[in-house]
């Protein structure tokens, strides 16, 4: 600068004294904003404007003649930075300068600056020009901004479960986070620059894969799967993979954010990313499949991505400064699980966890989160980094698999219970058969001794005991044979009543609404009304004290979306009682067969599982509502008959007439069963020809043997049981009657209306009946028809 440019304060200078150059100085001082002063050749001030004195304190008559090193903090004066300033300035003619300053006060302000070197006409220096301007705000800003991005990049760098990195719109790595490193094996600038598919396998690869996954994420906004990926090494690991596409403010596709994890081991890795602030936002802000954001020491939001206001349904102005356990339940809030959450973050190092979280509006996603803490180079918690994915469809999966694992373990077990009944139930009825069939041929023999009768009475009375056991085990594990037909329950409402009226004291109020309008159902009608007679004992024992026990029935149809997946009509028939409730740790338990609460030899544990048996082999189900002290609701679903389904008449349980004495064929390899059962068609007036087994029956019609008809035990031993003797005299004789018996077995299941089977034990009228039934039609005594049959007729 020439000293023709500068003029003094009092407006004299070697260029004149015009208008123009006495105004100069009036113009400098009124400027405010800049402090404009001169130095001389040593630095020391020799004037001073207003905007000196209010940006450094001095006033004229104080700074004037005093170095300007006055202004520099103690470090820099003590660096020679002042006189490394002048020097500059003499040296080039100008020099530029930023730093801190210090006013009068002793506080400091960030000060940017020039000094301009001031020549005479000869070129000789005669001083310094120096110009400054407060700069703390635009210096604060710049902090501000630098201390945001610096935080930024540390949530994402504390990420270490996640490979983040950029693909240019090929598919080319154009940066590389620490996560990719530690999951991949390559440094960055071993793959910046390469493509890719370098991850993916050689099949994957010849398949297109790689493609196809940029491919979907344009077309679909996301590509998300999983499978196997390459190392540097060449080793596999499985990958969960998110590519998301990344466009600019102008819409134009700038790339793709990819999102890797090592799901093989579920390790957790600390992730950096190795890219510019404007990608890493870029790239951060893609992400819309995780909730990625920054906590500060106190739980407070201090930052948000694209993919937490996609989760959680914040904008960030309404998350930001607010703390993190507004996405927690009230319950779980109230239990302090988010401050325990973070002292474990910053205890361990990491917390994850899966449980439910709530969105803005209200709603619950069960989530998986991960909290990592994010220190400083010196090892200080600055905050948290927070990463939540909401795994909701995965938990219904899983909990719709265990539910799917839960069934098929109870349809085991019922199998393993039904094949074990089914054995059980064979060989105790064929005991209680012969116990049964020996006490009703015994009483027709003692007369009127009372000892003898009270004697066979209680023998009846255990064997029918033994018998209703059998079936209640049958009946749960569904291998009872039912006689399903359509069934009116309005009909049935008056014989309910004469039926459940017995059983109850009068302290118990007994109510029945069965309206006309209930639908037709398809039912066992005896098995039916033993269910309801299990359920009202049960009703009676929990209301020692009286109460009231309502049957109640509705038409209800089902969609299906209930526990039980129930579709269909149904009528729900209802049993509730006043009791005492079921307690909640017994409930799951009281359809298990032998389960009981009542004293010994109050009950056998059978009655509520003949009624879940019955229910679902009937093709419905059971409910049970409870509460303690307010009594309990047995509700049946019962399915309704199909249109133009007649009902059965009741059966007549009166003796039936006695058919005539006819010659009977009796196939049982059992000798006990054999000798009671052949005594109880003889008590009847038939002739009886014993055979021991299958072969032995088949043989002796081959042999010529006559008969009126065929009566055999399904299980026999040998390689012909009963069924399949059956069916061969079926296609030998089709004219002769076969009425088939048995306790229990498999093959009956499967019998359907093929043969009549009469199920043991059975007694004398029962068996009359059935007998009756088949030899009705042939209406020929066996008298006449040996006279037939005998050669000098």
């Amino acid at each position: 600068m020439r000293v023709d440019d500068v003029r003094d304060a009092s407006g004299n200078g070697p260029a004149g004294d015009s208008r123009d150059d006495r105004a100069l100085p009036y113009l400098i001082d009124a400027v405010s904003d800049y402090a404009i002063y001169m130095l001389d050749a040593q630095g020391c001030v020799t004037s001073w404007n207003t905007g000196a004195r209010r940006l450094k304190g001095y006033t004229a008559r104080e700074i004037r003649g005093r170095h300007f090193s006055q202004f520099f903090t103690p470090e820099d004066r003590a660096s020679g930075a002042p006189e490394q300033l002048l020097q500059a300035a003499g040296r080039d003619g100008r020099v530029e300068t930023q730093g801190w300053q210090v006013r009068k006060d002793g506080s400091r302000f960030w000060a940017l600056g020039t000094i301009n070197a001031v020549l005479d006409e000869t070129g000789r220096l005669i001083g310094y020009a120096h110009v400054t301007r407060d700069m703390t705000v635009q210096r604060q800003a710049v902090d501000a901004l630098a201390q945001s991005e610096r935080r930024f990049r540390l949530l994402v760098e504390g990420v270490v479960d996640y490979a983040i990195f950029m693909l240019d719109p090929n598919g080319v790595v154009t940066n590389w986070n620490r996560g990719a490193e530690r999951i991949k094996g390559y440094a960055a600038d071993e793959i910046v620059g390469r493509h890719f598919s370098n991850f993916y396998t050689p099949e994957d690869r010849a398949a297109g894969v790689p493609a196809r996954a940029l491919e979907t994420a344009l077309r679909d906004g996301r590509f998300d799967a999983e499978g196997w990926r390459l190392r540097k090494d060449g080793s596999r690991f499985w990958a969960s993979v998110v590519i998301d596409p990344i466009h600019d403010e102008d819409g134009r596709l700038v790339g793709f954010a990819k999102v890797t994890r090592d799901v093989t081991e579920r390790r957790a890795a600390e992730e950096r990313l190795a890219a510019s602030e404007r990608q890493f936002r870029t790239l951060v802000s893609g992400v819309v499949d995780y909730a990625i954001f920054m906590l500060d020491p106190n739980g407070v939001v201090s930052n948000w991505n694209a993919g937490a206001q996609h989760i959680k349904g914040y904008a960030a102005d309404e998350i930001v400064g607010r703390h993190f356990s507004a996405f927690y339940t009230d319950d779980d809030r109230a239990a302090g699980l988010p401050a325990r959450a973070l002292k474990t973050a910053a205890e361990q190092g990491r917390y994850d966890a899966e449980g439910w979280r709530q969105r803005k509006d209200g709603a619950l996603f069960w989530a998986s989160v991960i909290i990592d803490a994010i220190r400083d180079e010196d090892g200080a918690l600055i905050g948290f980094a927070k990463i939540t994915r909401d795994i909701t469809e995965k938990r219904q999966a899983q909990l719709d698999l265990q539910r799917a694992r839960d069934q098929l373990a109870q349809s085991q077990k019922m199998e393993a219970l039904g094949k074990l009944t089914g054995g059980v139930a064979h060989d105790f009825n064929n005991l209680l058969m012969v116990v049964s069939g020996q006490a009703q041929l015994l009483r027709r023999k003692v007369g009127d001794d009372p000892r003898a009768i009270r004697a066979l009475d209680a023998i009846e009375a255990a064997a029918q005991r033994g018998e209703d056991l059998t079936r209640h085990l049958l009946t749960f594990s569904r291998r009872q044979r039912l006689t399903p037909t359509a069934t009116s329950l309005s009909d049935r409402a008056h014989g309910l009543r004469e039926l459940i009226s017995a059983s109850l004291p009068a302290s118990i109020d007994l109510d029945i609404a069965l309206p006309d309008s209930l639908w037709t159902v398809t039912v066992d009608p005896s098995e039916f009304e033993l269910a309801v007679l299990n359920l009202a004992v049960n009703a009676r024992d929990a209301m020692p004290g009286g109460g009231r026990l309502s049957l109640t029935a509705e038409n209800r149809t089902c969609d299906g979306a209930g526990p039980e997946a129930l579709a269909g009509d149904f009528v729900a028939f209802t049993v509730a009682d006043t009791g005492s409730g079921i307690a909640p740790d017994i409930l799951p338990k009281i359809f298990d067969p032998f389960f009981t609460t009542k004293d010994v030899d109050k009950g056998t544990g059978l009655g509520l599982s003949q009624v879940f048996g019955f229910a679902r082999q009937s093709g419905g189900l059971v409910s049970v509502d409870t509460e303690l002290g307010a009594g309990t609701r047995f509700t049946l679903y019962l399915p309704r008959a199909e249109a133009g389904a007649t009902q059965r008449a009741e059966q007549d349980d009166g003796p039936a007439p006695l058919a005539g004495s006819a010659r009977i064929l009796l196939v049982e390899d059992n000798p006990d069963v054999a000798d009671v059962a052949a005594r109880m068609l003889e008590e009847l007036g038939h002739e009886v020809v014993v055979a021991g087994g299958g072969q032995a029956g088949l043989k002796a019609l081959a042999e010529g043997a006559a008969v009126d008809l065929v009566f055999s035990d399904i299980v026999m031993a040998g390689e012909i049981d009963g069924l399949d003797m059956a069916r061969r005299i079926r296609a030998a004789h089709p004219d002769c009657p076969i009425l088939l018996a048995t306790g229990y077995s498999e093959a009956a299941e499967r019998i359907g209306d093929e043969f009549p089977i009469l199920r043991k034990p059975y007694r004398l009228p029962e068996l009359n009946r059935a007998l009756a039934g088949l030899l009705k039609p042939k209406v020929v005594s066996l008298a006449s028809a040996r006279k037939a049959r005998s050669p000098k007729s």
